[in-house]
């Protein structure tokens, strides 16, 4: 039987999109965490990947659980090969854990506030790891990073009518008291399961200013990663009414397709239109560089 080569070539693409209203007050100590354009954020995101012809998979509020999650994450890793495109999405709030296996300057590990419990950045990147050598990974997170030490001090207020994509740090302190030994069970299950040093990326881009140079600092990483965050670890991300700010403006500057560029003038270009307050971030892991040169969402 004849091979059609033309269709063996063919890359696919797959994309994961997580948006959350609100979290259980089971899991955070009574918090609910309420933000209003999460799942507009998710719905949207995964609209423009139809366009692009990838298949998608979409978890709101409630579906946007850990396991979930870490499915459909794992999923795509099983199928996914070289050239071969993964693109998740998250909006929703960002918070902290104390940090137990050492590999965060500030002992503080960041993490997106899932449903019933937090996925900590740690997991998150060890999860990208298994991906396959080559294949392409887009991630676009709009929400807050509380990483560095300017964390510390008290974000300031959000403006009049906006909701701050941030877990409060008091309510990240009782989820923690209360659930310590699982999260500090997660970061010490994924520092014994990693077959190769996993640095974080909140580290890597605190002391680098160049996408090679991410790369050095990670070492050996199979797939080709872009993270867009939605601002600095410094700042804080914006809820809005239909759109996050930084979805928002990706959105606008993509223009339903009618934008020209790369994955680095994309990133200049939605930074350029955000206020000085929010100003969206981008770095890399693995090698990227062909990625980068690449027109968004093209599978």
């Amino acid at each position: 039987m004849a091979i059609n080569k033309a269709a063996a070539a063919t890359t696919q693409g797959r994309s994961l999109h997580i948006g959350l209203n609100g979290v259980s007050g089971d899991a955070y100590s009574g918090w609910s965490g309420p933000l209003a354009a999460c799942e507009f954020d998710a719905n949207d995101m995964a609209a423009l990947a139809k366009t692009k012809g990838m298949k998608s998979t979409v978890l709101l509020t409630k579906k946007a659980t850990r396991a979930n999650l870490l499915s459909a994450m794992r999923g795509a890793a099983k199928s996914l090969k070289a050239d071969d495109l993964f693109f998740m999405t998250y909006s929703g709030h960002g918070g902290q854990v104390p940090d137990v296996n050492h590999d965060e300057p500030d002992r503080k590990d960041e993490t997106w506030c899932l449903f019933d419990g937090q996925l900590i950045d740690d997991e998150l990147y060890f999860e990208l790891s298994k991906f396959k050598a080559g294949v392409r990974i887009l991630v676009l997170s709009d929400s807050c990073h509380s990483g560095s030490v300017t964390r510390e001090l008290p974000p300031p207020p959000p403006p009049p009518g906006q909701r701050a994509k941030l877990m409060p740090d008091s309510v990240a302190r009782r989820v923690y008291e209360q659930h310590k030994a699982f999260y500090d069970k997660l970061q010490l299950d994924v520092a014994k399961a990693a077959s190769k040093a996993v640095v974080d990326p909140d580290v890597a881009l605190a002391q680098v200013g160049a996408t090679g140079q991410a790369t050095a600092l990670v070492g050996s990483f199979d797939p080709a990663v872009i993270l867009i965050s939605g601002c600095q670890d410094n700042q804080t991300s914006m809820d809005g009414d239909h759109n996050g700010a930084f979805t928002e403006q990706l959105l606008k500057v993509w223009n339903h397709g009618a934008f020209t560029g790369n994955y680095s003038s994309l990133h200049a270009r939605i930074r350029a239109g955000m206020p000085a307050s929010q100003s969206p971030n981008l770095f890399v892991l693995g090698k990227a560089a062909n990625f980068l040169a690449q027109a968004p969402f093209s599978v």
